[in-house]
This record gives structure tokens, C-alpha cells and sequence, in this order.
């Protein structure tokens, strides 16, 4: 099932499914319990983000090839960061670019697949570990490299929370759509021009791995995220670089899900 969750035409918050041409049939319940279908047609207004997390767990440096454009040694366990949960923007939104982040440019993209955890999950083996999947989403992991790199002590956290630093969405499709999550083409697209052309097979955590180690002694709880890493082709990596600007618009690809397109904004 593809869900989105949407605001109808009194803005109040649904979520759907089956979404053609501004209409979706309307689903009720909890999104990690019992979603009814109620067959209703309701007319849609606004696309949201496919859930308001729990958590935003983040993955760096997770695809062999975006590693080695970085020149950095293949990792021996999962970089494991974080994003405010407020930093999320929904399909459509734009990304505001702070003043502080434009002095140089420095603000990239990064198009993830995101893991959305459906259940309690804890000390989780891989072998097991897609049970606990309740499906997949896009991500943008935006990132202020500067921040990222220079003024946070080494860590990373600051540099991706910025308000509006987590696109999310457009849908969010159940695991049973997707068997096989390291088989999925992904893509970023800056202002009609393929930036990110990878496949999830190049990554060096996969998805039931991730999980099995961010479980461990510690409980994913139902709502959590996961962005994955994000392939080769990133701005700060290309000569020259190339980052986000007011005007630009990005779209993030994946395979089976969609598109997660957002405009930018100077903040």
C-alpha cells in the first residue's frame, strides 16, 4: 500500500491511500495499529510528510562509492547521527537556507531511502530484522557542510537540524511492495540535472544490518526513521562544488516509491 498522510479542505490531518488527481480514499486508525479503509473518497489540499518521527536516526558514509569520493576508508561499523525532529519539511515545501549557511554557500543535498520502524524493536537479529519494517519513504539528508565540519566540534548534528533539513515523503509504501530494499535505482535531481544516479545494493550497511546494529541494547519504537546514506554525487564532493541556492528545486528519487520534490528558499 502507498499511504500519504494530508490535509483535507477544512485542514484537518488524514492519512489515505489509492491518491490520484487530488483525490485519496481515506484510511482511519493508528498508522502502526489497525488502519481501516473506509472506502470514502476525500479530496486532498496538502500532502504531508508521511509521519512526524519519533526519532530521526541517520546513517553517513554508508555507500562504497560516496566513500570514496569523500577519500575516507570504508567504515568498520555504522557513523550513526541524528536530526531534530522539527527539522522535517513536507513534499512541495521549500528548504530555507540560513543566513548563516550563505556566506559561503554551503548547504548540499542528499537523497536517502528511509527505513520507517513499525513495531518495538529491540536487540533485533538481520535475519528477522524486515519484520519490523513497517515500509519505506524518501529522504533528503540536507546539509550544512560548513557547520557539519567546522563549528560543531566534530559533530555532525547541528550541521543537519536546521528547520527544514528533513524532506519527507512523498508516500510512504509498506514492506510488502518492497521485498527487496537493496535493489532500489536512487536518484537526486538539482534544477533538471542528475546529481545522485546510485542503487541501494552499493550499500555497505544494509538495511536489515542497520537495524540489527541500532537496535542493539537500545529500542527503535514504532515511528522512528532511519535515513539509510546517501550514494555518490553529492555538491561538496564535485569540483567545483555545487550547493543548494534560492531558486533551485531538488527532487529525490527512488525506485518504487516516487518523487520528493521541494523548492528553495533564503531564509
Amino acid at each position: 500500500m502507498r499511504i500519504i498522510r494530508f490535509l483535507d479542505e477544512n485542514d484537518e490531518v488524514y492519512f489515505g491511500y489509492n491518491y490520484h488527481d487530488g483525490i485519496a480514499t481515506l484510511l482511519e486508525g493508528d498508522l502502526f495499529g489497525d488502519l481501516i479503509d473506509t472506502g470514502e473518497k476525500i479530496q486532498v489540499k496538502k500532502i504531508l510528510a508521511p509521519l512526524q518521527p519519533q526519532a530521526i536516526l541517520c546513517i553517513g558514509l554508508n555507500y562504497h562509492q560516496h566513500a570514496k569520493e569523500f577519500k575516507s576508508q570504508t567504515p568498520e561499523y555504522p557513523a550513526l547521527f541524528m536530526k531534530n525532529p522539527a527539522a522535517i519539511a513536507h513534499p512541495e515545501d521549500p528548504i530555507v537556507l540560513p543566513p548563516s549557511c550563505m556566506n559561503p554557500p554551503e548547504v548540499d543535498y542528499e537523497a536517502e531511502l528511509v527505513i520507517v520502524i513499525g513495531k518495538r524493536a529491540k536487540d533485533v537479529s538481520a535475519a528477522n530484522a524486515l519484520d519490523y519494517v513497517f515500509g519505506y519513504t524518501i529522504g533528503n539528508d540536507v546539509s550544512a557542510r560548513n557547520w557539519q565540519k567546522d563549528r560543531c566540534g566534530g559533530q555532525w548534528v547541528r550541521g543537519k537540524s536546521f528547520d527544514t533539513f528533513c524532506p519527507l515523503g512523498p508516500v510512504v509504501v509498506t514492506r510488502d511492495e518492497i521485498p527487496d530494499p537493496q535493489a532500489l535505482q536512487i536518484k537526486s535531481i538539482l534544477n533538471g540535472q542528475v546529481m545522485q544516479d546510485g542503487n541501494t545494493a552499493d550499500m555497505i550497511f544494509t538495511v536489515a544490518g542497520l537495524i540489527e546494529t541500532l537496535s542493539s541494547y537500545t529500542t527503535l519504537l514504532p515511528g522512528t526513521v532511519i535515513l539509510t546514506g546517501t550514494p555518490s554525487g553529492v555538491g561538496f564532493a564535485r569540483k567545483p562544488p555545487v550547493f543548494l541556492m534560492p531558486g533551485d528545486t531538488i527532487e529525490m528519487v527512488i525506485d518504487n516509491i516516487g518523487i520528493l520534490r521541494n523548492s528553495v528558499i533564503s531564509g
